[in-house]
């Protein structure tokens, strides 16, 4: 475990020496500094984690010095120490950026608790910038995959509304398109990207909780109601709330969420206190809400007022250059969950890949890869790792009627059935699974073909 550094600033050689001494029994690197201008030096050198610093010092003050402390490094701890009588002095260093103050004469004890308290605070405010710059690499624009025209679009518009200051934005497209994914870029690309992101599903949630989930409740506004509870518009103050699936939502909170859109505001459960917020709110659907507008279950108000910005999000099969840039990225995704080695998807793979109507977009594409990255062991996707309804609803297989007609000589039915054989062979490059496949035969009935007519 690395030992903090103290810079302990006091003009009086006994405070120095006795903080020295004290802090480091307790394990601390301690240096000192007699003036504010050798602080300054010192802290320039070598950053150090925690500064003890006296308001009354000769030439610059502490509190000049607190500024340029804060201006070299905003995360060094500062701790003032004060003579009894000048609290003033010390509220202001507050407002400057002093983590806290102590009183001379002090105890060192009481000392070794404040400053304990205070690299803990900032430790966990360290973690929680580090956790924060993570979120911001992992959701940002550069983490959405696909050079297609269509999401180059897409990509287009999500930058200059996470720029903009829009405050409703809708996003629409078919389950498994990827919609949170688009609001969680917006936010992690916008001036809201250190505030949280907060989403629920409203199809998830039973229609008698969800207006407590966004808005909170106060104590006893309920049965259940034993302690307050703040909801996700408190919560996300200053970022983001995602309500996935809206359309799905009861035509009484629409209402309620109607007026939190129209006045910024809101109030409990059970409360009558206004709270005023400041989120931007992006919804998301794959309904044609103008379909359930005209069936009187959706508010004709409400989507006029958050299709404000829409986004629309097309499926996968309207984008099909994207599909094997998005399977290559998932074979390096879970190559690296899974300690497999998979290097590409092999060319027959591919054509029924990009072939395929994928009715769960993108999120079923992931599954597909996740289940041949888990289960098989080459270092090539193959075609007969793949599901068995890709491969019979692509054109590598018979998808209709037969449209060959018998000539008016006839011919061998079992010529014909040994010619379909060694087609699909050699189509497979030997590959037995695949062949069968091609065929749409079971494995043992295609080796049974291959025995009768001496391909075995």
């Amino acid at each position: 475990m690395r030992k903090y550094k103290i810079l302990v600033v006091d003009d009086e050689h006994l405070i120095r020496w006795s903080l020295e001494q004290s802090l480091k029994k307790q394990g601390y690197d301690v240096t000192q500094a007699a003036t504010g201008e050798e602080a300054l030096k010192q802290v320039g050198e070598e950053i150090p984690d925690l500064v003890l610093l006296d308001i009354q010092l000769p030439g610059i003050n502490g509190l000049d010095v607190l500024e340029k402390i804060k201006e070299i490094d905003e995360s060094i701890i500062v701790i003032m120490v004060t003579a009894l009588g000048v609290v003033e002095t010390a509220v202001k260093a507050m407002r400057i950026g002093a983590h806290d103050y102590v009183n001379k004469p002090f105890n060192l004890d009481e000392l070794a608790i404040v400053i304990k308290k205070a690299l803990e605070t900032g430790e966990l405010k360290k973690e929680v910038t580090h956790l924060r710059s993570e979120q911001i690499k992992k959701h940002g624009l550069a983490n959405i995959i696909g050079g297609s025209r269509h999401m180059a679009n897409v990509l287009s518009m999500v930058d200059k509304v996470a720029k903009s200051d829009a405050g409703t934005i809708m996003i629409q497209g078919e389950s498994g398109t990827g919609k949170e994914l688009i609001a969680k870029a917006i936010h992690y690309e916008s001036a809201r990207a250190e505030k949280p992101f907060m989403a629920i599903n409203c199809a998830a949630v039973p229609e008698t909780l969800l207006e407590s989930e966004l808005m909170g409740h106060e104590r006893g506004a309920f049965t259940d109601a034993k302690t307050l509870k703040k909801g996700l518009f408190e919560m996300a103050d200053g970022g983001t709330v995602f309500l996935d699936e809206i359309g799905d939502m009861d035509v009484g909170m629409q209402a309620k969420l109607l007026r939190v859109l129209e006045e910024r505001s809101f109030r409990r459960v059970g409360g009558t206190k206004e709270i005023p917020i400041d989120v931007r709110i992006i919804s998301a659907t794959n309904q044609d809400l103008l379909t359930l507008i005209d069936e009187k279950i959706f508010r004709k108000d409400l989507y006029y007022r958050i299709q404000v910005i829409p986004i629309y999000l097309p499926p996968l099969r309207e984008r099909p250059d994207d599909i094997l840039v998005l399977a290559d990225h998932f074979i390096k995704q879970f190559n690296r969950e899974f300690g497999k080695h998979f290097q590409a998807v092999s060319k027959m793979a591919g054509k029924f890949l990009t072939e395929y109507e994928w009715p769960g977009n993108v999120r079923e594409l992931k599954n597909v890869i996740e289940r041949a990255i888990i289960l098989e062991t080459e270092k090539e996707l193959l075609l007969e790792y793949l599901p068995q309804e890709i491969i019979a609803k692509t054109s590598g297989a018979s998808t209709g009627p037969i449209t060959f007609r018998l000539p008016p000589e006839g011919l061998d039915i079992e010529d014909m059935e040994r010619e379909l054989i060694r087609q699909s062979l050699e189509m497979a490059e030997g590959n037995q699974s695949k062949a069968a496949r091609s065929l749409n035969l079971g494995i043992d009935a295609f080796r049974y073909r291959m025995k009768k007519f001496g391909f075995l």
